[in-house]
């Protein structure tokens, strides 16, 4: 007897229904085969889900039996596809009756038929309400998950058992009540706070630049002087992250399979620091199944690229496209896969290979050529993308032992607050969040310069040698200056602090 239960296969961050298909054929020999373009972790899905049936009180289909998933020509990857399947052997069969074609059923299934937790559940969820489904069926361990989409059952499934039982109507499972606006409460629980570094007043402002408009910065000093730390710092004057971003990070970590165990959500902004010796894959995403890398995964967060000009040039080259359009494009031959990308860059460097080029106190080993070639890994449309250039000298002894309480995380962050606020008035129906994301016909009609202003940008344009890029890029920092200091016109200090932050040479 022919049956039908419908499931979803994950493609880059979004899902496609998939039809489970299953019917059977009187042979001499009973057999199992999956057709439609499955991968290893499916094809094994076979003993799991035949053992599942068996363990669960069934009998296993006695003849050979075919499973289709349709549509045949998309590529299916992972143990999501085990639930559905069982059903549909076990309705064709005859062995249960039901009818739930406006449900989306999806999890693996351990040997004993208990479910295990699957990847990609909240995109699975943010699919099947989308497509009007009224129900989903997932692993309990992927309820909390489920949960954060609200409008659409969700069913949390123990075991196949409890399942069954529950399509035939002898024993009902209780819909999961998400309470999810209990999860979406900020969290405020910083590991570093602005108030441990000493000194380096130009660099913490510029930080607070950064935060306030989502802007990229780039920190470079000799070896000790707090740049890491600098680094660390940032998270904790970033607001929390609204209900919206919430939701798109937290889809991103559950297709990747990094959700944490204990509470499966993302409520604090990402920081990732991926080492120098990571690859292009690693970094931008990618596979033979494109997944998200690392800079989707600091995705309304921070990416912290220490030792900058230690990438492999190619590496860092790959940041293009996402530090200009806030998205990486992966092409492969299966298809183009697109994955959001709206992070804040943090690197750092030293000035040469040894660190103390232009030092006052330490001399620089290093000769003319092994510096050239250090500075030059950084090519000059990497350079022009980065929209903060900050130099952090040595800090003296003085200030490291300085007993003047340096003003907290929480006290930067309210202000910080406060200008995020301003940039969600200014922008909204535009589809863009803050100032960094502006594009030039923002640019023109939310930053417009007075005579004196005008007169400094063409001095500088001129001497500095600026870019049409670097240009804009000034305009949106003198923006979000402006912003922290509660105005709404630009003038000639807010535009001389966002000059002073470009590279002189």
């Amino acid at each position: 007897m022919f049956a039908k239960v419908n499931s979803c296969a994950n493609i880059g961050l979004n899902c496609e229904l998939v039809e489970v298909e299953v019917d059977q054929m009187r042979t001499d020999q009973p057999a199992f085969v999956i057709v439609g373009l499955p991968d290893a972790a499916v094809q094994e899905a076979k003993e799991r889900v035949r053992l599942a049936i068996k363990n669960s009180g069934f009998e296993s289909p006695r003849y050979k039996t075919i499973v289709n998933l349709s549509p045949a020509d998309l590529h299916k990857e992972g143990p999501g596809f085990d639930l559905a399947m069982a059903l549909s052997i076990l309705k064709a069969t005859g062995q249960i009756e039901f009818n739930f074609d406006d449900s989306i059923f999806i999890g693996e299934l351990a040997l004993n038929g208990e479910t295990r937790s699957t990847n990609g559940i909240l995109a699975a969820t943010i699919f099947a309400k989308e497509h009007d489904f009224k129900n989903i069926f997932v692993p309990r361990y992927n309820a909390n998950e489920a949960g954060l989409i609200s409008g659409i059952n969700i069913f949390p499934v123990d075991n196949l058992g409890e399942l069954t039982e529950h399509l035939t109507g002898q024993n009902k499972i209780i819909a999961f009540d998400s309470n999810s606006k209990q999860q979406f409460l900020p969290v405020d629980n910083p590991d570093i706070d602005m108030a441990y570094v000493q000194g380096q007043e130009q660099a913490k402002r510029a930080l607070e630049i950064c935060a306030a408009g989502c802007h990229n910065i780039l920190l470079f000093g000799p070896p000790g002087s707090g740049k890491t730390l600098l680094a660390k710092t940032l998270p904790s004057i970033l607001p929390a992250m609204d209900e919206e971003e919430i939701i798109e990070v937290t889809k991103i970590y559950s297709i990747a399979g990094l959700l944490p165990k204990k509470n499966p959500i993302i409520n604090q902004r990402p920081f990732r620091s991926p080492h120098h010796t990571s690859s292009g894959v690693a970094l931008v995403g990618g596979g033979k199944i494109p997944k998200p890398g690392e800079i989707s995964l600091a995705h309304r967060g921070v990416l912290f690229l220490d030792e900058f000009p230690e990438f492999p040039r190619p590496v860092i080259e790959n940041l293009r496209q996402p530090l200009e359009d806030g998205l990486i494009s992966i092409s492969r031959a299966q298809g183009t896969l697109t994955f959001p990308a709206r992070f804040t860059l943090v690197a750092s460097q030293n000035p040469c290979p040894c660190g103390y080029y232009s030092d006052p106190e330490k001399n620089c080993v290093c000769s003319a050529g092994q510096i050239l070639k250090y500075n030059k890994k950084i090519s000059g449309p990497i350079i022009d993308r980065i929209d903060l250039h900050v130099n952090v000298p040595r800090v003296k002894f003085e200030k490291l032992q300085q007993t003047v309480n340096n003003e907290p995380s929480n006290v930067i962050r309210e202000r910080i607050k406060e200008a995020h606020l301003v940039q969600k008035k200014r922008f909204a129906g535009l589809n863009i969040k803050y100032n960094a994301e502006m594009r030039p016909q923002e640019i023109k009609k939310f930053c417009c310069l007075d005579e004196p202003s005008l007169d400094l940008l063409k001095q500088a344009v001129s001497q500095l040698h600026l870019s049409a890029r670097s240009f804009h890029r000034i305009l949106k920092i003198s923006r979000t200056i402006a912003d922290l200091d509660k105005v709404e016109n630009l003038n000639v200090s807010h535009l001389a602090e966002a000059l002073q932050y470009r590279p002189k040479d």
